[in-house]
């Protein structure tokens, strides 16, 4: 893949922004314009017949569509949900714009940044935080961002120790597949268990990880999250970059503007249930009896979906292994929270097991300040008292005038959040993974081979390899 030479300019580093992939994951009400219309040539058997067909209407199915319009041709995009964007969505909360799913962009991210210019997106810098909240001998403590910076990164830094070798060229993963096999394997909770860390050491650290875990350290691999810290220069500093900059117009609006340019007859509320090869031609059915037929498919959803999709032939040992376990976190339920009055823009990290680990600020408000949260396990979303009690243990006598709750392990046609490959993954997926099955090929965040998983980065990256696939196919 051709590598930009657009390179944005360097954010003012934001002590201890820990939300890196989190947010990263991603979130988009797109807007109406872009065109829904029904055409599209009959075949036999009253089949819709396309040059190609993607499923899935988020940056990876809107990157193939975009890709090989440009080439000529005239794609017809499945999707299941009634908007486009995925694990983007773009939203309203307290009379703000708000991401429901992912937020964030950083300033290494090149394919994004060459996007955005292309379309004439402008980015600006998120909120900084003025108060950090960690755990501490006895219990959170507040500290200024650069006390934070001092006391976590150390940390941090001898948590990827050794990350600068086994990922020596994070964009190529398997670079160093002799170092990897001794480490792939491990959780982020095993890596933990092997640092010498006094109890507020380990309480500030497993807080991060479990959330990006989707719940519990165990979940998420040490090899996904430490080639995020390559990726973005090599420290967790580089790393806190990687969530300080937001698109104008919102996660959708370089989505929608790809969508736009592709003219691809975009079919909302279409889930697809089975996918057919034979003879050189591909059968994609639909909940709601619709039949297509083309000469490509790609499936641009994310992992946990592929398996409510029937394959035939079924699908080869790397894409079924990723379809059983899913690499989507499981739980990855994002909480908006306004708060009234004038508040501090609060960071706040606790441990492993908390209600709410991560706490992020957002915008001040005539009405009060926008906060974000990840819940944890424990906390009942539901129960608007224990959201404020959560919320309580870093912002004591806060007052709740609103929140909203995105479960995405509980969203239908998505089934999980942002991606973090689990232990084993990048070595027994990858590079099967990126071939494809015939003439059904894959795309989606989470197979990247760079900014995987909770990055619309990967998405695109891995849109553009399907779409060059697929064009080899017609």
């Amino acid at each position: 893949m051709s590598h930009h030479s657009h390179t944005p300019a360097e954010p003012t580093r934001r002590p201890l922004s820990r939300r890196g992939l989190i947010k990263a994951v991603g979130a988009t009400a797109v807007g109406a314009s872009i065109s829904t219309m029904a055409s599209g040539r009959a075949s036999a058997a009253g089949a819709t017949a396309a040059d190609a067909i993607v499923i899935g209407a988020g940056y990876a199915g809107g990157t193939v569509a975009r890709e090989l319009a440009a080439r000529g041709l005239k794609p017809v995009v499945l999707e299941a949900r009634d908007r486009v964007g995925g694990r983007i969505f773009t939203a309203t909360f307290g009379g703000e714009q708000v991401e429901l799913g992912g937020a964030w962009l950083g300033p290494q991210q090149e394919l994004v940044h060459a996007e955005l210019k292309r379309y004439g997106i402008g980015t600006y810098l998120d909120t900084v935080a003025e108060q950090v909240v960690l755990p501490g001998p006895s219990g959170l403590r507040t500290v200024s961002p650069e006390q934070a910076a001092t006391v976590v990164e150390p940390l941090w830094n001898s948590f990827y120790e050794g990350s600068e070798k086994y990922f020596e060229r994070p964009h190529d993963p398997l670079y160093r597949k002799d170092l990897l096999a001794s480490v792939d394997p491990l959780s982020l909770q095993d890596r933990l268990g092997k640092l010498s860390l006094a109890p507020e050491e380990l309480a500030t650290l497993s807080g991060e990880t479990s959330v990006y875990s989707g719940g519990k350290s165990t979940l998420g691999s040490l090899t996904g999250m430490a080639q995020w810290i390559q990726l973005s220069g090599g420290s967790y500093g580089t790393y806190t970059t990687t969530m300080t900059l937001r698109p104008v117009g919102g996660m959708g609006a370089l989505l929608t503007a790809m969508l736009n340019e592709s003219k691809a007859d975009v079919r909302l509320s279409t889930p697809v249930t089975k996918i057919t090869e034979a003879k050189g031609v591909v059968t994609v059915e639909t909940s709601n009896g619709q039949t297509f037929t083309s000469p490509v498919v790609v499936v641009a959803t994310p992992t946990n979906t592929w398996r409510s999709i029937t394959f035939s032939p079924g699908l080869p040992t790397a894409h079924a292994q990723a379809a059983s376990q899913g690499i989507g976190v499981p739980l990855a339920t994002k909480v908006w929270i306004q708060l009234r009055g004038q508040v501090l823009a609060v960071q706040g990290q606790a441990a492993e097991g908390s209600a709410l680990p991560m706490l992020i600020p957002q915008q001040q408000t005539s009405k009060g300040r926008i906060m974000v949260g990840f819940a944890g396990p424990s906390l009942d979303v539901s129960n608007r008292t224990k959201v404020l009690e959560a919320v309580r243990a870093y912002i004591p006598g806060a007052e709740l005038l609103d929140y909203r709750v995105m479960e995405w392990g509980k969203t239908p046609y998505i089934n999980g959040g942002w991606g973090l490959r689990k232990p084993n993954q990048l070595l027994t997926l990858f590079p099967a993974i990126e071939q494809p099955h015939g003439r059904i090929l894959f795309a989606g965040a989470d197979i990247a081979r760079g900014w995987h998983g909770a990055f619309i980065e990967g998405a695109i990256e891995s849109g553009l390899r399907a779409a060059e696939q697929a064009a080899g196919l017609i």
